[in-house]
């Protein structure tokens, strides 16, 4: 008789594994995740640098603001008026009312109107273009304001070039008396010209006044001039801390992804059945 033996192997089961499908790393969300850190991290950097630029800027433009006042020569030479923008000057001269201006339409304080330029013919002959401040609305539209003096008269003012027309600013309409932005060889031509002697130099009267006298100056209709301010925009801060932000938000995702992917590619051994 015959007798069956079974053999039992004692050895352990070869471990088996299998590998995962693989995700690509070179997948367009990954690419574009890989894109935006760098390109948002250059734009703040950019940012930084037109921020320095800008606080350099305004604060040359607040040491002329505080300097004394200048006297403008009878022929202003005007290649370099950029160069004395925001320098304080003192005029002497006569208004010319029949060319008055009114640029507009402006908001002072909630209030809608117009600012006042009028020519201002100098002692010397020549004429300057002035700012000479708002005036409400209602003073505007039934041309009802305070024309100012009729002799001569002194000013102290703020040299300035012609206003930055954007996309949205209409187009000046000198024969319908319709001024949106400061063109100021325009207003020039349109006071005389050169025939006239009016010369393309624009100054912006100051009023150091108190607020009382301010808002009785507003209620009169009589033009109410600017504060002696450099009113530069600054908003480069703002936009360093969005793109840094968006750069460290982006990079974040990314290595979330990164992690992600690694886990779902690795080795896994075969499940046991």
């Amino acid at each position: 008789m015959k007798t069956r033996r079974w053999l039992h192997s004692n050895d352990p089961p070869t471990a088996q594994s299998y590998t995962a499908r693989k995700n690509s790393w070179f997948s367009p969300t990954i690419f574009v995740l890989g894109f935006i850190p760098v390109f948002t991290f250059a734009l703040g950097t950019w940012q930084m640098q037109r921020l320095q630029w800008k606080v350099a800027l305004i604060d040359e433009l607040q040491e002329k603001l505080h300097r004394e006042p200048i006297v403008l020569p009878k022929r202003v030479n005007l290649s370099v008026v950029p160069e004395f923008v925001y320098r304080r000057v003192l005029l002497r001269g006569r208004w010319d009312h029949k060319h008055s201006m009114l640029l507009g339409p402006r908001v002072r304080e909630g209030s809608h109107g117009y600012h006042v330029v009028t020519p201002l013919i100098r002692s010397d002959g020549s004429t300057v273009l002035v700012d000479r401040g708002f005036v409400a609305k209602e003073f505007a539209d039934t041309d009802n304001f305070k024309r100012g003096e009729v002799g001569e008269i002194e000013i102290l003012g703020m040299l300035r070039t012609s206003h930055t027309r954007n996309n949205f600013t209409p187009d000046n309409k000198p024969n319908e008396g319709m001024w949106h932005w400061a063109d100021v060889d325009a207003m020039a031509e349109y006071a005389g010209g050169e025939a006239e002697h009016v010369q393309p130099v624009f100054v912006e009267q100051i009023y150091d006044g108190s607020s009382q006298d301010a808002a009785s100056r507003l209620s009169k209709g009589i033009p109410l001039g600017r504060a002696a301010s450099v009113d530069v925009r600054n908003a480069h801060l703002s936009y360093v801390i969005t793109w840094f932000s968006l750069s460290a938000f982006t990079t974040a995702m990314l290595a979330r992804l990164v992690l992600k992917r690694k886990a779902q590619n690795h080795h896994r051994p075969l499940p046991r059945r």
